[in-house]
């Protein structure tokens, strides 16, 4: 039975304790269940004990995971992986391990504010004249560590969508402005072997995407350059690419991200904001789900949104740019192409 078919108290019901889940899948990605149970079935008393937790209430844990298909539960106390549960691994292909810590964590502590944030308009942080998100991981490196790795799992394949999407062949060098880790990069560069990049962020956020493209093989093509999009981006660059950067923040810093790259864009230089656009109308479909979250996500973490078409030509004009056209990806992201106007 799906949600649709459900009498509408239990279909509200399921919504109302939705965090039932997203918790336990936190607590679950913590202990590392999942990499205890990568070479098989494992009973719930012995993956108690790998993880120093009460036996009994692991097993409730594993057992309303099971139920959404998580993990399965055998006959004989015996849990096994699904390809869902899978996901839960670290280090291997499709791993969202960091994506649930950060969301089951500090995110979702964050959305207790929603109330504040609806009522006046401003994120969370503003409540208690807190730092905003960023300044907050330059001062715990331990959450800017499990957001790079969050950020890099998923980046790997909006690059490899967006290498496929779009046509990067007639380009000589390509700026990845705010583009952390320098997975974006990578992977576009990976795919175009022809091509250089410029990897830009923050002076410590740049060195760490420097080290990752040296991992990476890529580092003889990439120059990283480290400073301040508010004020300078670097030149020279056939395109510029901003993968959710502007959905971080409101329109007049958004404008003001855009106007910077504006002036460093050479007249035939192009302008590729990686997003999701918003659709003109909410239904209930998958795409309408994720926009609304991630948009009400942007509210509370950042004081950011998620734009529609009009919006981003909006900002696009403000700036100095026309918005030439919207490419599709198979990631829920655009690449909104612009040029200088």
């Amino acid at each position: 039975m799906t949600v649709s078919e459900l009498p509408p108290p239990l279909a509200l019901f399921r919504m109302v304790t939705g965090y039932y889940v997203s918790q336990a899948l936190y607590v679950a990605a913590k202990l590392g269940i999942a990499d205890l149970l990568a070479e098989g079935p494992r009973h719930h008393a012995d993956l108690a004990k790998a993880t120093e937790t009460h036996v009994p209430s692991l097993n409730r844990l594993l057992r309303l995971l099971a139920s959404m298909g998580v993990f399965t539960e055998e006959d004989d106390g015996h849990f096994a992986l699904t390809p869902v549960g899978s996901c839960l691994r670290a280090g291997v292909p499709g791993s969202m391990r960091a994506a649930t810590l950060l969301f089951g964590g500090r995110t979702q502590q964050t959305w207790s504010e929603l109330m504040y944030c609806v009522r006046t308009g401003e994120p969370a942080f503003r409540r208690a004249g807190g730092i905003d998100p960023f300044e907050h991981m330059d001062r715990h490196p331990e959450e800017a560590a499990l957001f790079d790795e969050a950020m890099a799992d998923w980046t790997k394949h909006v690059a490899a969508a967006t290498a496929a999407a779009y046509d990067f062949s007639t380009l000589d060098t390509i700026v990845d402005v705010g583009g952390g880790n320098g997975m974006l990069l990578a992977g576009i560069l990976t795919a175009n072997p022809a091509l250089r990049g410029i990897l830009f962020d923050r002076p410590h956020v740049a060195e760490r995407g420097r080290a990752r493209l040296a991992e990476l093989g890529i580092a003889d093509r990439c120059s990283v350059v480290g400073g301040d999009f508010f004020r300078e981006v670097p030149g020279g660059g056939d395109a510029y690419l901003l993968k959710h950067v502007i959905h971080d923040w409101n329109d007049d810093r958004a404008v003001e991200i855009l106007a910077t790259c504006h002036r460093a864009m050479g007249p035939e230089a192009r302008l590729l904001i990686i997003e999701g656009v918003y659709p003109p109308r909410i239904d209930q479909s998958i795409a309408s789900k994720g926009s609304a979250s991630n948009d009400v996500n942007m509210l509370v973490c950042t004081g950011g949104r998620e734009r529609s078409e009009p919006e981003f030509r909006s900002l696009y004009a403000a700036a100095g740019f026309e918005l030439v056209r919207i490419v599709p990806t198979p990631m829920r992201t655009s690449i909104i192409e612009g040029r200088r106007r």
